[in-house]
């Protein structure tokens, strides 16, 4: 078996590929809700001959491809959970599920990885090691489907990993790798303000929540750019503010929800406290009380230095040196971390977008495809990349 053997393989199942892509995007389930789609992946992989166990950590699906040959254990990963949109793309393959879309190209990864374990399968005698196939569920909502599955045993006798996630802001045709901190730890917070509501005519009786919380927003604003080390990479959004019910009542409570996102723990727990003193600060000083609400999300992506620099060299075979670029590290989470913390490995981006084919919308828009051939280049590099960590001496 020969690398070349194995990519012409891929070429020759596109069209297969193309088919189930379509079929999980017309089909699409959300997040930790998910039954016929890890049920078509392990049908899928039983009629190949791979053993596989269901039900790993959730809802999750673990092939085993055992080569003819002794050898290392590698494992490629794709999630396959949707997102609670509406699909309002005018194409035959649009989802039947009413407000249910996969809008972020896990669609492609599931079909990506499904064709390229049959490219291995139909090589396993000459495969030198093993390689395991993880179909994991619930990337989109934390707490995610990796930690369970790893828990669950998905990453035993594992020696490395690698990943990928279609990216329609990079064009079809280019990847995207980098070594170290790649995707930020995805943390989400919510702040309660209680205070005292009245008449819009008697403020001086109140203790005004919504002007607080205002307040609040403000400084909180302040924490990045005055109390972090310019250095440092890190962001607080405001997602939510919801305070008041009528014109002339002053508000008796606000709600604030946001984002924090760092690569350092660091500054991660820097925010936190500066968050706490902050708001304390600004409720006891109008006479409110508040409560935090702060829930660490996933950690961050942070690649493995030799097996990205497999992925580089794999990726500059397929789609030519000029086409693989070094990224900056951004500040999307990504529960593909959690495996980076058990096993060395990386995780890179495949470039989807065309204006051509009308890939021009970004992840979680409800008009959001890729062009396909993208995730043909992503089976060839993951496929690549397993087959040059197995080799190597």
């Amino acid at each position: 078996m020969t690398v070349k053997s194995v990519i012409e393989e891929l070429d020759a199942l596109y069209p297969e590929m193309i088919e189930l892509r379509r079929h999980f995007h017309q089909y699409p389930e959300l997040s930790h809700r998910e039954v016929n789609t890890p049920r078509t992946i392990a049908n899928y992989l039983e009629n190949l001959g791979i053993d596989v166990r269901t039900n790993v950590g959730g809802q999750g699906v673990v092939g085993h491809i055992k080569g003819g040959r002794p050898g290392k254990t590698v494992a490629l990963r794709a999630d396959f959970d949707a997102l609670p949109l509406q699909d309002q793309k005018n194409v035959p393959y649009r989802s039947t599920g009413p407000g249910v879309m996969h809008a972020c190209g896990h669609d492609a990864h599931t079909s990506a990885l499904l064709t390229a374990a049959k490219a291995l399968a139909k090589h396993q005698k000459d495969l030198k090691g093993n390689v395991v196939l993880i179909h994991q569920f619930g990337e989109e909502v934390t707490p995610g489907g990796a930690k369970p599955m790893i828990e669950a045993g998905c990453l035993e006798g594992v020696d490395a990993i690698f990943g990928t996630h279609i990216w329609a802001p990079m064009p079809v045709g280019q990847v995207g790798v980098t070594s170290g901190p790649m995707m930020a730890a995805a943390d989400k917070f919510k702040v309660t303000i209680s205070g005292r509501g009245g008449h819009g005519g008697a403020p001086h009786l109140t203790t005004d929540a919504l002007i607080t919380g205002a307040s609040v927003v403000n400084h909180l604003q302040q924490i990045v750019s005055r109390r972090i080390d310019p250095t440092e990479a890190a962001v607080l959004s405001i997602g939510t503010f919801h305070s008041g019910q009528a014109f002339n009542v002053i508000a008796e409570e606000a709600v604030i929800e946001g984002t924090v996102r760092t690569f350092s723990k660091h500054v991660q727990e820097t925010i936190i406290a500066e968050m706490e003193r902050v708001i304390k600060g600004v409720c006891d000083s109008n006479g409110a009380s508040f409560s935090l609400d702060y829930e660490k999300g996933y950690p961050p992506v942070v690649n493995h230095e030799k097996e990205t620099d497999i992925v580089r060299q794999c990726a500059k075979r397929i789609v030519g040196p000029e086409a693989v670029i070094e990224l900056e590290p951004n500040m999307i989470g990504e529960d593909f971390s959690y495996y980076l913390e058990h096993v060395p490995g990386s995780f890179f981006f495949t470039g989807a977008g065309n204006p051509q084919t009308g890939a021009v919308y970004p992840h979680h828009h409800p008009l959001f495809d890729i062009d396909e051939k993208g995730m043909l280049n992503a089976a060839k590099i993951l496929v690549s990349a397993a087959l040059a960590f197995l080799n190597q001496d």
